[in-house]
Formats: C-alpha cells, structure tokens, sequence
C-alpha cells in the first residue's frame, strides 16, 4: 500500500490469493483477462512492497527498476487491459462497437504515457508517509480524461452488473484519492482500486450460465 512495505505486502498476498480464486473459477478464454485482475493488482502491490525497502537510498538502482515496474502497471497496462477485459465479456453488439473504440483511446493513452516513461525517467519518493510518483509529460488533462475513460467507463459499458459496480467503485475511490491525497495520487488510487478489485470475486461466484460472455461469432 501508500503508507508501508508490511501494508503493501499484505495487500499483494491478499489480492493473490483473490486472484488465484477468480482464475480458478474461469470458465472460458474470454473469462480470464477479466478474472486476472485481482492477481495483477495483486503483483503491483507486492512491487511497491519492494520498493519501499529501496527508500532512503538504500539501492538505487532497484529504486528506479521497481519504480518503472510499478509505472508500467499504472500507466501502461491498466488503460490497455480494462476495456479489453470488458469487451471479451461483453454480448450486446453496439456495447462491443462503443468498447472496442474506449479500447483504441486506452492503448492510444498507454503507449503515449509509455513513450514518456522511458524518455522522461519516472522518479518516486517518500513524501508524509506514501510515495510520491513524479510522471511528468504534456497534455495532462487530456490524458487524464482518456485514462479514466478507458479504466473506469469502459466498465459502465457492460451488460453485467458486477462489472459496473467495479467501474462505478474505482471511479469513486478516484475522487477520493484526487479529494484527499492528491500530492500522492498514483500510489492511493492504485492501492483503493487494487482493494476494489475484490468485486472482481463477486462477479465469478455467479452461476456460469448467468454470466455474459460474447455473442457466437
């Protein structure tokens, strides 16, 4: 988590062991890159663990690994890989056609927050007890619309109950992050969406003949 090694630690066991279930409980190919969002949650939270071990200049290096393996999973992955997880599930045609173009602007965000990721170092720091990610690149607000497009929106697109209710909670805990912890805002929002993903679980506990999954062909 934000705040220690021991919480960051716990939260990605925690998550592993949610992960392990949702897999388990897969069904279908198209079940598995939404059913392995918990486990991931679960490998970012277990890498700012080791992060925090890296603070005050303990290992420089590791630092500046691990910041940029935990960046990659915020700003990278996660825009590329939650409509495409949604849309796999998804049956209703013009909710796919309305996924499929949040999907585009998600990857288009991904890479571009890629570029700057390798071309402008990403530098973390302890500030007040979280770490502080300093991410500089242009057009933040433009990015930052398009980003909480495709992370949070694109789950308001799906048929599935649970899937909104996943959308509409890390769109509430961005709030919350932005409201109260904005200098520290990467490292809170991931932690409260990585906890949230626990609806995730509720949403493979359903009967597999009740829960969406794509038209045939």
């Amino acid at each position: 988590m934000c705040f220690s090694a021991t919480a960051s630690f716990t939260a990605g066991a925690a998550l592993l062991g949610v992960g392990a279930l949702t897999i388990g409980r897969a069904r279908r190919a198209a079940e598995l890159p939404f059913a392995l969002i918990p486990a991931l949650f679960g490998v970012q939270q277990l890498i700012e663990g080791a992060l925090w071990l890296t603070f005050p200049d303990r290992a420089p290096l590791a630092n500046s690994v691990l910041t940029h393996a935990y960046s990659f999973f915020s700003h990278v992955l996660w825009p590329a890989y939650v409509p495409v997880a949604v849309l796999l599930l998804e049956p209703v045609p013009w909710r796919r056609k309305a996924l499929a173009g949040v999907g585009l602007a998600g990857a288009a965000v991904g890479l571009y927050l890629l570029y700057f990721l390798v071309a402008e170092p990403i530098v973390s720091e302890v500030v007040g007890w979280h770490i502080r990610y300093q991410s500089p690149h242009f057009y933040v607000a433009a990015v930052m619309v398009l980003y909480v497009l495709a992370t949070c929106v694109s789950s308001f697109l799906s048929s599935c109950k649970t899937i909104r209710w996943f959308g509409a909670a890390t769109f509430v805990a961005l709030l919350a992050a932005y409201a109260f912890y904005a200098f520290w805002f990467i490292s809170v929002w991931c932690f409260l969406a990585a906890l949230l993903s626990i609806i995730v679980l509720a949403h493979f506990r359903r009967p597999e003949r009740h829960r969406p999954g794509p038209l045939p062909g």
